[in-house]
């Protein structure tokens, strides 16, 4: 476990449920302090309070209740961090929506919703810690994208774009701050096992939910899953915390399918 002088200091977004909170606990257990955002200000609270009583000594966790789509939150919520801790080693971004429709019957707000947290949410944060980092000429950045980004699925066009969009924004951030030596990377999940995912489900308790989507469905020409499983969220957050870490210091632009196989890597 790292001394207190050298632990680590990492913004999650997306920290109240599902891959953020999983990315939270992992990074936690690791001897991170924490600054953890989200919208959800009841499972904000939650969260914070089960990492706070297991949290390693010598670290520390504060919270912000953030939309990412504001601007002036973010910048505050960053400016706070820097100030309880004094810098930014690492972001996890795991703030994200999902919403279904066909590409021609979709409501065009329904777009705008989906691109302003997805994409402009994204680019909020992104600039916003990423100026801080820039400051130190130092850093690691994970956005979770999805697999949706690389292969089209039949309704969820607005969904696939905004990840695809944000799979280049991140990609294209590494390029501009590699000469500061940050680290940019993507991590693509494919199904998870995750309320998110669940609501897709006609029935989000019902465990068989899952074996429609690990069969695949040729007549909406969605393959399987190779492994036979969904993804669990320690999964994502396992490879969130792998690039972000030393072990991927030559590791920077790159976008990592955990799928189970199921993009075939496409």
């Amino acid at each position: 476990m790292p001394a207190v002088s050298e632990r680590r200091i990492a913004v999650v977004t997306g920290a109240a449920a599902g891959i953020g909170a999983a990315v939270a606990r992992t990074l936690a257990r690791d001897g991170y302090s924490l600054a953890l955002l989200d919208r959800d200000d009841v499972e904000l609270k939650r969260v914070t309070a089960e990492l706070a009583e297991t949290i390693v000594e010598g670290a520390d966790i504060e919270s912000h209740v953030v939309d990412v789509t504001d601007r002036q939150a973010v910048d505050a919520a960053v400016a706070s961090t820097m100030d309880t801790f004094g810098r930014i080693d690492a972001l996890a971004h795991v703030a994200g929506i999902l919403d279904t429709g066909s590409v021609l019957d979709s409501d065009p707000d329904q777009w705008r919703k989906i691109f302003g947290v997805n994409v402009f949410g994204l680019l909020n944060v992104l600039q916003s810690v990423g100026l801080e980092m820039r400051r130190r000429r130092a850093g690691a950045i994970v956005v979770v994208s999805s697999n949706a980004a690389g292969v089209p699925r039949i309704g969820m066009g607005a969904y696939g774009s905004s990840k695809a969009a944000a799979t280049m924004l991140v990609r294209t951030a590494g390029l501009e701050l590699a000469t500061d030596g940050i680290r940019v990377n993507v991590v693509a999940p494919g199904s998870t096992d995750t309320a998110m995912q669940r609501s897709l489900w006609s029935d989000p308790s019902d465990d068989s939910g899952a074996d429609a989507v690990i069969e695949g469905n040729l007549a909406s020409y969605r393959l399987g899953i190779p492994l036979g499983k969904l993804a669990t969220a320690d999964d994502i957050a396992d490879s969130v915390h792998f690039l972000l870490s030393d072990r991927a210091a030559h590791i920077t632009m790159q976008a990592l399918y955990v799928d189970g196989g199921a993009t075939l890597k496409a």
